[in-house]
């Protein structure tokens, strides 16, 4: 079955998005390559099981540079699974990480929306 491999994340710069990611979210840091136009190849993944990650991709005119942030609109653009919720928060919060809400318990599971360091909007969920 196929499955989804990357999805993109516009972002300013790559090593502050590196930062983020890797230290803010516990991510890790899977792919980092300078390709022969000079762009970076950079993919970051959760760390545990799944093959999905994020290509952290540089904005590269100002069209892109506009969309930084708001690439779903003020949708969620990403839900960020986990088996131990208050774990999480706990350590994200203590990161830095900017929650828009404070925990919620919904039948589907305990869940809060965050930001990345640009604006996207994600949920950290646990489900039920």
């Amino acid at each position: 079955m196929p499955h989804l491999g990357l999805l993109t994340v516009l972002v300013r710069d790559y090593d502050e998005a590196i930062r983020f990611y890797t230290g803010a979210l516990g991510f890790q840091l899977a792919e980092d390559v300078t390709l022969p136009t000079g762009a970076r190849w950079v993919v970051v993944r959760p760390d545990g099981p799944g093959p999905t990650g994020i290509l952290l991709a540089l904005a590269a005119d100002p069209v892109e540079l506009g969309r930084i942030g708001t690439q779903t609109g003020q949708r969620v653009c990403a839900f960020l699974n986990t088996e131990d919720f208050a774990r999480d928060h706990a350590r994200m919060t203590a990161a830095g990480v900017k929650f828009l809400e404070e925990p919620r318990h919904e039948a589907y599971g305990t869940v809060a929306v965050f930001e990345d360091l640009y604006g996207n909007k994600f949920d950290l969920i646990q489900p039920a």
